[in-house]
């Protein structure tokens, strides 16, 4: 799937990488084309499922779905970070994201979303001494 170059995937996953640095929390990217769902939440949560997001040691997993031609987008945090966060965090960094993305800064919205969650699972969940990266950085593409 080529919606971004080698240079904006390195970005990315070197910002999940930082990010994943600071927490034991973990944050995945999956991009499509369009939503492969029923909606653009179904299609997160399908993913989280999927992609065993749902299996951290401490729930405190992210995604962050993004459906490119569909201009649709959602972020799911597993039940441990979002118990957490205050009720308007998420709605919070998809705003953030989406600034971004309205001046056509996918790139930027991303890494700027990816900062942004990192922040909240560092406060809760900081990296400790015996953590290790239970999911993969790279971006996950969709078939949609």
């Amino acid at each position: 799937m080529e919606i971004f170059s080698t240079t904006d995937q390195d970005k990315i996953v070197q910002a999940i990488s930082v990010a994943e640095g600071q927490t034991s929390g973990e944050i995945r990217l999956v991009v499509d084309r369009k939503v492969a769902a029923k909606s653009v939440v179904d299609a997160a949560l399908g993913y989280f499922r999927k992609l065993d997001m749902h299996k951290t040691r401490l729930k405190n997993g992210v995604l962050i779905y993004l459906a490119t031609e569909d201009h649709e987008f959602a972020i799911i945090g597993d039940e441990g970070i979002s118990r957490r966060v205050d009720a308007n965090f998420w709605d919070d960094t998809k705003e953030q994201m989406a600034s971004f993305f309205r001046k056509g800064e996918l790139v930027e919205g991303l890494v700027a979303g990816i900062h942004h969650t990192a922040e909240q699972l560092k406060r809760f969940y900081p990296r400790g001494v015996d953590d290790i990266n239970e999911l993969p950085d790279e971006i996950h593409f969709g078939k949609n």
